[in-house]
C-alpha cells in the first residue's frame, strides 16, 4: 500500500475518550486507507493506540480527519502524538487488543437502534428481518453487556454466541458497518426470543411477538426483557390494564412511563417543543417529561393528577416489533422499592404475581440499567434520573483528584468512583430501603471497581447516621482500611453543580439548596438552605425557619401533618373547615398538638420540600401521598402563572443565619381560601413567592459578600416552574446562575458532590503534611 520514501514519517497516537465499542477502530482503518497510510490500530486499557506511517502531507490529512469526522458515538478526551522511527510497513491493520494495568478507557453507554439497522429490521429481503437483536458499530447494547475491558466480544455477554460465517465475514470486512461490531449476530448464530406462559409453555420467533400483542389487546400485563432489564408492559390506553397493573404492583398513583413507536405518535399524546424533539430522538432515548394533550387517548391512570407524562421513543429492535399504532406502558420490572429484574430465572420467580406472561431472550444482561428520565428547562436538559444511555460516561472534573468512592444518599441512589479528572457515576440504583437494593448497590460497586481496576483510598458518605449507605460506608472503609469522610448533604448538592460546570472552586458561590430532607450539622432536618460554599468549606447563611416535624416518615407520607405544624408555628387556629384539619382525625389532632407543645418525638425541620407538601395540603390538593413528592408535583402541575405572590418575612439577627419565616404565607393562604380564591391561583402565588424570597436573600448576600454567582440544587428544583421563575429573576438581577445539566438536582447527583468534596479534603491534607 505504501512505498519507502525519504519523506516517510511514523507517528504513535494514544487516544482516550469513548473510543471502544463505537466503531472507532474501523473508522481509523478507513481513514488510513483513504490517505494511503500504513501501520496499525488497537484497543488497550487506556483507550486506542495507533501507529501510522506515510508522507507528512498524508499524516496531516489523517490527523485532521481523526479530529473532525468522528463516528457518531465517539468522543475524544485526549490525543497524544509522538514521532517514532519509520518501520516501512506496507499495510494498515487492526491488531489484537492489549492488556494493560492502567485502565482509563471510557466505556460506551447503551445506544438506541440506528436508522440503518432499523431499515434492515423492517426489510423482508434482509437476512435480519424482524431479528430483535440487530445491531452494528453505531448502535446496540454496550454497558449492560460488558464484563471487562478492553471492550472485545470475549469480555461481553455475547462471548458464548459464536458468529456464523456470514456474521464473521461482516465482522472482518473493513468496509462493512459491522466491522469489529462486538455484539454482531443474526438469527442463525445469535440470541433468540420466546414467549413463556405461567405453565411453562414456550412459543418462539415471530409467534412470540404475535402472542405478546394479543395479550396487550386483552388487557394483560407482560414482562418484557429488554436492554438493561425487564419492563412491565401493557396497553397505555386501557383503564382495565392500568388498574390491574397498579393493583398488582402496589403503585397507587405514581406515574408510569409510556413508549411510542415514533415522534408522530408522541405528538398525538403530548405537546412537544423542538428541544424536546431533539432529546426524544437522541441516541440516549431517555424518558422525557412532556405536557399531556387534552385530546390524548392515554388512560387517565397512566399519570393521574399530573399534567405531564413520561414519554420515550422505541430504542431497541424488539420495541419496534411490539409497537404498532398505540402506546405501551413500559415501567420497571420489579415490585415497588426493589431493584429492576435482569435475569430470566429471577424474573420467572419474582415477577410471576405481577404479569400474565413473559417475553424472554437468552442474551444475558450483565449490569441492570433503568431508563433515564429528563425534562427540558430553558431549551436545555434537566436530568431527573441519569442511567441508560448516559452511564457509564463520566463527568469531567475541573482538576485531578484522588481515587475515592462516594456512596450517595438514601433515595434515588447512585454512587461515584473518581480517577484523575473523571467522575464515574453509576446507573440508577434506587431507594436504599431493603436488603435487595443494598445487594444491588454492593454488586455494582464491585463491578465498577473491577472494571476500571480502581482501588479507592477513601470512602465518602452522608452525615445521616441512619442511612444504609452511611452504615455500609463505615463497614467498607473499616474492612479495607480506608479513610472515611462524611459530607453534609446540602454542601454535596451545591458541589455537584459546581463540578459538572467545571468550576475549580477557587472562590465561593451562593448555593441555594431546596429539597425534602438532609441531615444538618445541628441534628435537625435541613432542606431550605442558603450556603456560601466551595469544595473545601461551606457556611450556612440563611434557611427556612424551623417547624416541628412529628413522627418522621408519617409526616412525609401525610402532608396534612406538616400543614398543621406550619399552622401551629404561625399561631393559626386549626379551624374545622381547613382541609388538613378535615383530613386529620380528632384523636390524632390532640396527639399532634401535645407533641408540638412539648417537642415530644418531633424533629425541627427547615425543609422546603415539606413546605410545598404543607401548602398542597392546606389548599386541599393532597393530604396523603403514595409516592415521594406527589403533593409538590401536583401543586406544580396545577399552578397558574401570575405576577402576584405571597411574602415571607426575613428574620435578620447579628452573627446568625437569616431565617425565612413562612408564617405570613400561611396567613395569606388561609385568607385567600376564605375569599374563594382558586387552588390554581394560590399555587401560582406560592411558587412566585418562593422565587421572590430566593432573589431577596441572594441580593442581601451579594451586598454583603460581593458574590454574584448562584448555584441551584436539590430535588425541589426538579420543579421546572420554580426553576424558571427563580433563574429568570436571578439572571435579570445580574446574577450568574448555575443549574444542573449533567446530573440530577435530586439525590441522584449527590455522589458527584460528595466525591469532589472528599477528594478536595484529601488534596488539602496532603498539602499540610
Amino acid at each position: 500500500m505504501s512505498t519507502t520514501s525519504p519523506e516517510r514519517q511514523r507517528l504513535r497516537l494514544t487516544i482516550q475518550g469513548i473510543v471502544q465499542g463505537v466503531g472507532f477502530r474501523p473508522f481509523v482503518y478507513g481513514l488510513a486507507q483513504q490517505y494511503h497510510l500504513a501501520g496499525h490500530v488497537g484497543n488497550n486499557g487506556e483507550g486506542v493506540f495507533i501507529e501510522i506511517e506515510g508522507t507528512p502531507e498524508d499524516l496531516a490529512q489523517f490527523q485532521s480527519g481523526l479530529l473532525n469526522s468522528l463516528p457518531p458515538l465517539a468522543r475524544l478526551d485526549s490525543v497524544q502524538v509522538e514521532s517514532i522511527a519509520p518501520t516501512n510497513d506496507h499495510d494498515f491493520v487492526i491488531v489484537a487488543s492489549q492488556a494493560s494495568d492502567q485502565l482509563t478507557a471510557l466505556l460506551p453507554p447503551d445506544i438506541a437502534i440506528c436508522e440503518d439497522c432499523l431499515r434492515e429490521l423492517l426489510d423482508p429481503t434482509n437476512r435480519r428481518y424482524h431479528y430483535p437483536f440487530i445491531n452494528c458499530t453505531n448502535c446496540g447494547p454496550r454497558f449492560t453487556i460488558i464484563q471487562g475491558i478492553p471492550y472485545d466480544r470475549p469480555k461481553t455477554t455475547m462471548a458464548d454466541f459464536e458468529m456464523c460465517p456470514d456474521c464473521a465475514a461482516e465482522y472482518h470486512d473493513p468496509l462493512n458497518r459491522r466491522f469489529h461490531a462486538q455484539p454482531n449476530a443474526c438469527p442463525v448464530c445469535g440470541p433468540h426470543l420466546w414467549f413463556q406462559t405461567h405453565s411453562g409453555e414456550v412459543i418462539e420467533g415471530d409467534d412470540a411477538i404475535t402472542l405478546t400483542k394479543q395479550a396487550f389487546a386483552n388487557d394483560q400485563i407482560i414482562a418484557v426483557k429488554g436492554i438493561g432489564g425487564f419492563h412491565l408492559a401493557c396497553d397505555a390506553r386501557s383503564d382495565t390494564a392500568l388498574r390491574i397493573l397498579r393493583e398488582r404492583k402496589g403503585r397507587v398513583d405514581k406515574p408510569f412511563a409510556i413508549m411510542v413507536r415514533d415522534l408522530e405518535m408522541a405528538r398525538q399524546l403530548a405537546e412537544i417543543n423542538p428541544a424536546e424533539v431533539e432529546l426524544l430522538e437522541s441516541p440516549q432515548r431517555p424518558i422525557v417529561l412532556l405536557k399531556k394533550r387534552q385530546t390524548s387517548t392515554l388512560s387517565e391512570l397512566v399519570a393521574p393528577g399530573n399534567q405531564y407524562v413520561g414519554v420515550m421513543l422505541a430504542y431497541a429492535p424488539l420495541h419496534y416489533l411490539l409497537l404498532d399504532d398505540y402506546p405501551l406502558v413500559m415501567t420497571s420490572g420489579n415490585f415497588s422499592g426493589e431493584p429492576i429484574c435482569k435475569d430470566n430465572a429471577d424474573a420467572l420467580h419474582s415477577l410471576t404475581p405481577l404479569v400474565d406472561g413473559f417475553l424472554l431472550h437468552n442474551r444475558p444482561i450483565h449490569t441492570a440499567c433503568d431508563d433515564s428520565v429528563l425534562r427540558i428547562h430553558d431549551q436545555d436538559e434537566l436530568p431527573i434520573r441519569r442511567s441508560r444511555g448516559y452511564t457509564p460516561f463520566p463527568v469531567k472534573l475541573p482538576f485531578d483528584v484522588a481515587t475515592v468512592l462516594a456512596t450517595g444518599g438514601e433515595l434515588k441512589n447512585t454512587f461515584c468512583l473518581t480517577h484523575h479528572r473523571h467522575a464515574f457515576l453509576s446507573q440508577h440504583i434506587g431507594d436504599m430501603e431493603n436488603i435487595e437494593t443494598l445487594n444491588a448497590f454492593t454488586a455494582s460497586v464491585e463491578h465498577f471497581s473491577t472494571l476500571y481496576r480502581l482501588q479507592p483510598e477513601a470512602v465518602i458518605c452522608d452525615l445521616h447516621p441512619n442511612y444504609l449507605t452511611t452504615t455500609w460506608s463505615h463497614e467498607y472503609a473499616s474492612a479495607n482500611s480506608l479513610l472515611l469522610i462524611q459530607v453534609q448533604h446540602h454542601h454535596a448538592h451545591i458541589a455537584a453543580v459546581l463540578a459538572e460546570h467545571g468550576d475549580t472552586g477557587q472562590s465561593p458561590i451562593i448555593g441555594v439548596c431546596l429539597d425534602g430532607t438532609g441531615y444538618g450539622t445541628d441534628g435537625a432536618i435541613w432542606g431550605g438552605e442558603f450556603l456560601l460554599a466551595d469544595y473545601a468549606h461551606f457556611e450556612r447563611v440563611a434557611h427556612l425557619k424551623y417547624v416541628p416535624l412529628a413522627g418522621g416518615d408519617a409526616a412525609v407520607k401525610k402532608p396534612y401533618r406538616v400543614a398543621l405544624a406550619h399552622l401551629w408555628s404561625a399561631g393559626i387556629e386549626w379551624e374545622e373547615w381547613l382541609p388538613p384539619v378535615v383530613a386529620c382525625p380528632t384523636v390524632e389532632q390532640r396527639i399532634l398538638a401535645r407533641q408540638f407543645e412539648t417537642s415530644f418525638n418531633t424533629v425541627p425541620t427547615s425543609s422546603m420540600g415539606r413546605l410545598f407538601d404543607a401548602v398542597a395540603a392546606l389548599i386541599g390538593v393532597r393530604q396523603i401521598v403514595s409516592y415521594e413528592a406527589q403533593a409538590a408535583i401536583e401543586l406544580e402541575s396545577m399552578a397558574t402563572m401570575t405576577d402576584k405572590s405571597y411574602s415571607f418575612v426575613l428574620e435578620i439577627l447579628p452573627d446568625t443565619p437569616i431565617q425565612l419565616d413562612a408564617s405570613p404565607v400561611f396567613r395569606a393562604i388561609v385568607d385567600d381560601l376564605q375569599q374563594g380564591v382558586s387552588q390554581n391561583l394560590i399555587a401560582g402565588k406560592f411558587h412566585r413567592g418562593v422565587a421572590d424570597v430566593i432573589l431577596k436573600i441572594c441580593d442581601l448576600l451579594r451586598q454583603k459578600t460581593g458574590i454574584h454567582r448562584v448555584a441551584l440544587s436539590g430535588g425541589v428544583f426538579q420543579n421546572v416552574l420554580l426553576l424558571a421563575l427563580t433563574s429568570q429573576a436571578l439572571t435579570q438581577s445580574g446574577f450568574e446562575v448555575l443549574v444542573h445539566r449533567a446530573v440530577p438536582p435530586n439525590d441522584g447527583g449527590l455522589a458527584l458532590g460528595q466525591a469532589i468534596i472528599g477528594a478536595k479534603q484529601i488534596q488539602m491534607n496532603r498539602k499540610e503534611q
